[in-house]
């Protein structure tokens, strides 16, 4: 089936398809830099890049004429709903927030899917007037004469090596008798009752993910890279099918100070555990030490359990269990279960977009590879719900 990615990012949900077999024909995204690694890792795909907003319906239908979608994804902003920013009472307002032209593109392709992703908190969401937003949606989908289902999934059930739960939104043509798929993994520390997991697979580590990428310290790597090791385990072995060649494995440049501030962390740690002389400091302080601490940046990962949430800055947010850096951009790629021949454009890291909008930089404005890896919707995720629901055809 043919398959449209609107407010696609870097091609996540797409990739899941792709790997299910599905045929990914274009995608819509407003930052340059997401929609060119979506283009170069999917290169049959129309990619229109720009604000889909104000992209007319006939513009829409003349681009995709020869290839009407049969399946539409999408992940529209959460900030896009009205009330997450405004507090807004009016049902209009949230109908005429980012998820309208989810709408309207199902309106104007009627496509047999409508699938959505989000956050999980939007389940109990509410209009000031108490109204469920999850509700305004499905009767949204409903008076499209689609058959809505929704349910909240969970990463680390489908083998991804990280605590991610997001929601899913399926509208359908037709009734489905199981809309979402059965996990394939569990996590032995979960209680799992041991007749259940006699069927499924222990879900990978943090360490098992990413243990075999070339040992680099801080200010090291390449975009480019020749792998050093062997692959030591089944989820390794996966990633590196179809590459000869590991790319965005650059590490951050630290300081001095900062490496030694890693250096003094152990497995859980976060700011809050390091020495006070460590600790970074006061912005425009002259050296004086914050007393601030953010404990979800700089947090030292468990390797021997999954990662947590992967966020848009993963950059900043966690150190890597064995060496005194963050994360690269390849490894958080590989925990999101990017496969090692998916490759990310734009720069590795940019300057904070609230200062480049403070500064009117607008044109600086893009998603780095960070934002990027960490927006996107893991592709084994998405590749189990494309994989289920082939077999509802």
């Amino acid at each position: 089936m043919k398959v449209l990615d609107i407010f696609s990012g870097s091609g996540g949900f797409s990739l899941g398809f792709k790997l299910a077999g599905y045929n990914i024909i274009g995608a819509i995204e407003e930052d340059k830099w997401a929609a060119e690694t979506f283009q170069f890792n999917m290169k049959d795909a129309n990619v229109l890049i720009g604000d889909i907003q104000k992209f007319s319906d006939d513009y829409l239908l003349q681009q995709f004429k020869d290839n009407k979608p049969e399946i539409i994804l999408g992940g529209p902003p959460c900030q896009g709903f009205s009330i997450c920013n405004k507090d807004s009472g009016n049902f209009k307002d949230i109908r005429n927030s980012l998820f309208q032209e989810f709408l309207r593109l199902g309106r104007i392709f009627s496509p047999d899917y409508l699938i959505m992703e989000n956050v999980p908190n939007l389940v109990n969401s509410r209009t000031k007037s108490k109204y469920s937003i999850l509700k305004i949606i499905v009767e949204e989908l409903e008076n499209l004469r689609y058959h809505v289902n929704w349910k909240i999934l969970e990463a680390t059930e489908y083998g991804i090596p990280q605590i991610r739960r997001r929601l899913f939104i399926i509208a359908s043509k037709h009734q489905l008798k199981h809309p979402f798929p059965q996990p394939t993994h569990y996590l032995p520390e979960s209680g799992q009752l041991d007749y259940l997991a006699e069927d499924l697979k222990i879900c990978p580590t943090l360490w098992e993910a990413i243990s075999d990428l070339p040992d680099i310290e801080a200010s090291e790597g390449e975009e480019e890279m020749n792998y050093d090791k062997k692959s030591s385990n089944s989820y390794q072995t996966q990633m590196r099918l179809g590459s000869s060649n590991v790319y965005n494995h650059v590490a951050m440049k630290h300081t001095k100070r900062t490496v030694e501030r890693f250096a003094s962390m152990s497995w859980g740690d976060s700011l809050h555990d390091v020495p006070k002389h460590l600790r970074p400091y006061k912005r425009n302080g002259q050296g004086q030490i914050s007393e601030k601490i953010y404990d979800q940046n700089s947090r030292c990962l468990h390797p021997h359990r999954p990662c947590h949430t992967i966020p848009a800055s993963f950059y900043a947010n966690f150190v890597h269990p064995y060496k005194n850096r963050n994360f690269t951009a390849r490894e958080g790629a590989r925990i999101q279960s990017f496969p090692d021949w998916f490759v990310f454009k734009g720069k590795p890291t940019v300057v904070s977009h609230k200062l480049l909008e403070r500064e009117g930089r607008l044109a600086e404005k893009h998603l780095c590879q960070y934002n990027q890896i960490g927006n996107a919707v893991p592709p084994l995720l998405a590749q189990a719900i494309a994989s289920n629901l082939m077999e509802e055809f």
